[in-house]
């Protein structure tokens, strides 16, 4: 996602940099394919850039605000990252007391490559909102600002997600359920036909969840928090976090099928490691 949002970026005509140290042979081509410029350390980096994106694990979106802050970065810090207004917040405290002005964003959609398939949608400070906006103008990454603070953009990023991401899980389960009691097949045919554009019908398309599990966990304890703050029940989010916690092992693994990830949730003990090929 990172990679496709600075694309874009550069897409749109700004100069964008990067920080290649400690990354993949693979992260570096792609930095290099999108013409980003190399940056020495976070200190270059903050020296040297009005705004700086930060797309990580929601997981680790609080400790690169936290170096950020150290590097001494007083621009515009945008989190675009799957984090609740509670943790926005604090990320956003964390950023304002060295100076800089924070937007809190939230990106839906796939990583953004063509025109109307994802967004970033963006609230807070009123001219940094339009500021960043105006980096993304024209691109395949539609901007739209949010009348009001921060934490409204997580907010709504975080809504989309519990129903657009659960009902993978909710997916899994059902044909889990339904494999473990010798009806998988019975259950996809009937899918098919009630419900033909979901997982459900189409177990193979869990296959992409499988691979961004690792990431999606820490997004539904996220979201479990977010229900918490606002009196909902926590359990949907909870349980998503722990069918995808049972996937972590296929980390970016464009191999994995659905059929391994329903047998996945059917093991009562610690994960397996990726099956020779």
């Amino acid at each position: 996602m990172g990679a496709s949002v600075a694309a874009q970026a550069v897409a749109g005509g700004a100069e964008v940099w990067w920080l290649p140290s400690g990354r993949s042979g693979a992260t570096r081509r792609r930095a290099a394919e999108t013409g980003l410029r190399s940056a020495a350390d976070l200190g270059e980096l903050a020296w040297r850039c009005e705004v700086v994106l930060s797309v990580c694990p929601p997981a680790a979106a609080l400790d690169v605000a936290e170096e950020v802050a150290r590097a001494g970065f007083r621009g515009v810090y945008v989190d675009a990252n799957a984090v609740g207004p509670e943790r926005m917040a604090r990320i956003a405290e964390v950023l304002a007391a060295g100076g800089a002005t924070v937007v809190d964003g939230g990106i839906t959609g796939p990583p953004p490559r063509e025109a109307g398939t994802s967004r970033l949608y963006l609230s807070g400070d009123a001219q940094a909102v339009a500021r960043v906006a105006a980096l993304f103008a024209g691109t395949a990454l539609a901007p739209f600002a949010l009348d009001g603070p921060i934490g409204r953009a997580s907010a709504l990023k975080l809504s989309f997600a519990s129903y657009n991401k659960i009902a993978y899980a909710l997916a899994a389960q059902a044909c889990a359920l339904a494999d473990g009691h010798g009806v998988l097949d019975e259950l996809i045919d009937l899918a098919a036909g009630a419900l033909p554009h979901t997982p459900l019908a189409a177990p193979e398309r869990l296959a992409g969840a499988g691979a961004k599990a690792w990431r999606w966990e820490p997004e539904m304890r996220e979201i479990a928090r977010a229900c918490a703050q606002v009196g909902l029940p926590t359990g949907f989010a909870e349980a998503a976090a722990e069918t995808f916690g049972r996937w972590e092992t296929h980390k970016d693994d464009a191999a994995v099928t659905g059929a391994r990830l329903i047998a996945d949730l059917r093991r009562t003990g610690p994960p397996e490691g990726p099956r020779p090929a």
